[in-house]
Parts: C-alpha cells; sequence; structure tokens
C-alpha cells in the first residue's frame, strides 16, 4: 500500500464521492474504475445516507488496488438549517450506523408516500410507480425522480418547470425531512467506531460567525474534522476556513463530491491546497490502516 503524506497534498486521494446507491450515475463498481483510471490510490465512497454500494465498492477496489475507506453522508438538523456530515467507518457500519440508517430510510419512504399523494391531487396519476421508473432498488427516491415524473407525464414541459410549480420551497410537493439532530447522527457513528467530518462547510452561506458555531457545536458533540477542500472553492474562504480548523484542534479534510461523469468535477478534483498547519484526516489513530501506516502496538 502507498502510504499517504503527511499534508493535504495528495492528489491520490478523494474521500466524498457518491454512486447509483445514492444520486450518483455510476455504479459502485464503475466508479472504483474511474478513480483508478485517474491515478487515484485511496478513496472514499459516501452515499447519501446509505452503505449499499459498500460491498461491491470494496470488490472492485481490492481488484483494482485501490485503497477504499467506507463512508456515508448524512443529513442532520443543526439550529432549524439541513447540514450534511459525512460518516468514516473503518469497520464498516455495525449496529448503530445501520439502525440510524434505516431509520433515515424509513423516513425517506414516508415522505415519498406523501409527495406521491400530493401530486396525484394536482394530475399525476401513479406517482409513487412513474418516480420509481428507471431507478435502481438501492437509490432511496427523491424530488428530482418525482420531477422527471411530471416531465413524462406531460404535467411540466421540463424539470426547471416541475420545482417551479410543484416541488421547490413551498409548494404543494416540498415535504419536509425530519432529519436527526446533529449529535444523534454523530452518536452513530462514534458507536460504530467511526470518524465525523462536517462536509463542505463553505456551502451552507453562513457568516464566518456562524460557521465557527457550526463548527464549536459539531466539536462538542464529537466531531473531529472538516472538509478543507470540497471541490473549487474561493482560494481566501478556503484559507480562512483553515485558519477557523486548525483554532478548534479540527482535522482537516479533502474531496470533489463527485456525481457524474462530464461535470466540472471528476474524482479527484479539488482547489489548491493552501499553506496551513492543520493536520490531514487519515491522521487519525482509527485510519491508520486506510493511511498506509503501522499500528502502534
Amino acid at each position: 500500500m502507498i502510504p499517504l503524506p503527511d499534508t493535504l497534498a495528495a492528489p491520490g486521494v478523494d474521500l466524498h464521492m457518491h454512486s447509483t446507491a445514492s444520486d450518483g450515475a455510476l455504479s459502485p463498481e464503475a466508479l472504483m474504475s474511474l478513480c483508478r483510471s485517474r491515478g487515484l490510490t485511496h478513496v472514499a465512497l459516501t452515499d447519501h445516507d446509505s452503505v449499499a454500494g459498500v460491498a461491491e465498492a470494496a470488490a472492485a477496489a481490492e481488484r483494482l488496488g485501490l485503497t477504499l475507506l467506507p463512508g456515508a453522508e448524512l443529513s442532520v438538523q443543526w439550529r432549524g438549517l439541513t447540514v450534511h456530515v459525512l460518516g468514516y467507518l473503518p469497520e464498516g457500519a455495525l449496529a448503530p450506523m445501520c439502525e440510524g440508517l434505516a431509520a433515515q430510510a424509513e423516513a425517506r419512504e414516508a415522505r415519498n408516500l406523501e409527495i406521491a399523494r400530493r401530486l396525484e391531487a394536482v394530475g399525476l396519476d401513479d406517482a409513487l410507480a412513474r418516480a420509481r421508473a428507471g431507478v435502481t432498488e438501492q437509490r432511496p427516491l427523491g424530488r428530482p425522480d418525482f420531477a422527471r415524473a411530471l416531465v413524462e407525464a406531460g404535467v411540466v414541459p421540463d424539470i426547471a418547470a416541475a420545482f417551479k410549480r410543484y416541488l421547490g420551497a413551498g409548494k404543494r410537493g416540498d415535504v419536509k425531512m425530519h432529519w436527526p439532530y446533529l449529535g444523534e447522527a454523530l452518536g452513530w457513528i462514534r458507536a460504530s467506531r467511526g470518524v465525523a467530518v462536517l462536509a463542505h462547510p463553505l456551502r451552507y452561506k453562513l457568516t464566518r460567525r456562524k460557521r465557527g458555531l457550526l463548527l464549536d457545536d459539531f466539536a462538542t458533540a464529537g466531531g473531529e474534522g472538516a472538509e478543507l477542500l470540497s471541490g473549487f472553492q474561493n482560494p481566501d474562504e478556503t484559507r480562512d476556513l483553515a485558519r477557523q480548523l486548525a483554532e478548534r484542534g479540527l482535522l482537516a479534510s479533502r474531496g470533489s463530491d463527485f456525481h457524474f461523469p462530464g461535470g466540472h468535477l471528476a474524482p479527484g478534483t479539488v482547489s489548491d491546497v493552501p499553506r496551513t498547519p492543520v493536520t490531514p484526516l487519515w491522521h487519525h489513530p482509527s485510519l491508520a490502516a486506510f493511511a498506509g501506516r503501522a499500528v502502534p502496538s
């Protein structure tokens, strides 16, 4: 195994990617093949509220000579906002995480039934079946699937109109999800002997002060790191985020948040690494095997 470097300047690393087990376009196996073709060596599969693709990804990664870190991206509530937490699971999803993910899946299904009921009332017959058409069994439904169904049924001319008329914020098909609170979700990760990392802190459109409050609450609840590099970012904002992480002793991670080929973010794509004293996530003791470091006896 190639040991990871002591800095975030590690172009072979991508710790945030999605497959068809959530809202990605590639199967876990195809995603691993793409990672290999792009020269990656250490990768994580972090599908939304799911580890359904991990087994397939692990088998492909082993065949291709990649080192895979199992994970999931959890949606959680924090002070009235929805934020995302990456749970890295070096021992796999243990019972606490599996139970939490099962509860998330049940909540999603209840939400989908309600969205379908509301859309049927405005003319989309068999809304749930139409939304499921062409969706793999692994992947949970989302509003984009209902939007596609509305277009295919001729109710609206395009996806944008589907959200504008029926599925956008405050519209008839906008059914809110009651995500777990931050501390609860981090409890699942910690009980599974995992490592919790705040996903893309710069995307929540928070003031610097409020972002600091989020990082404080995250650390207090047991979070141990945050994505310093997530796709392309403003370099000044990245440097400022690095200072906030360093002040709190949080580890720094990097990931593309890759979803589909052809976009501007391919596996391994992140902005330039700033000069920063923060410690890379893979220095966490629980990730020693993933990083290729000897575990102290």
